[in-house]
């Protein structure tokens, strides 16, 4: 079981951990720094999460009915989902190295469909580096269709978008 909460600041330190230990062995083949770890930089988790836009999953292994960072608890994985005028953003889908292989990426974009049908959008879209091969797979998988190529902030991405007629 597991359990998903907003995001607090007092969960930012927590944040960064799992975005750089998800995101740092991609720096080899892409030859620079994903946009997630950048993003650490550019402070960008602090305002989406004072927007309200990132949740953590938590893995309950003990059946607390509550987790929290500050405490001790890992989060397992995290999204970051942006409201656009047309579509859900899903800016970032991560789970950390040690609990991948588990279901917990499955959950998050289960997860962040629900949302974005919940806020009555019939789409959701999502980015990736066009180097991240493994990630396009998985997305592609799930349904998502590739819309446009962009160099954006120097990375070359593949934006995919998934309709959501029932």
């Amino acid at each position: 079981m597991s359990i998903l909460r907003e995001a607090r600041l007092s969960d930012l330190p927590a944040i960064e951990a799992l975005v750089k230990a998800a995101y740092g062995h991609y720096v080899d083949r892409i030859g620079k720094i994903p946009g997630p770890i950048r993003d650490i930089d550019d402070h960008r988790y602090a305002h989406h999460i004072e927007a309200g836009h990132v949740s953590l999953l938590f893995e309950d292994v003990t059946s607390k009915k509550s987790v929290d960072a500050d405490n001790g608890d890992e989060p397992v994985g995290l999204l970051v989902l942006i409201p656009q005028p047309d579509t859900l953003l899903l800016d970032n889908v991560a789970v950390a190295p040690t609990a991948q292989g588990r279901g917990f990426g499955k959950v998050l974009m289960q997860v962040a469909e629900a949302r974005a049908r919940q806020l009555e959008f019939d789409s959701i879209t999502l980015y990736t580096q066009e180097l991240m091969h493994d990630n396009l797979a998985i997305y592609r998988r799930y349904g998502y269709v590739e819309t446009r190529r962009v160099r954006e902030r120097g990375l070359d991405r593949v934006y995919l978008r998934k309709p959501l007629i029932e």
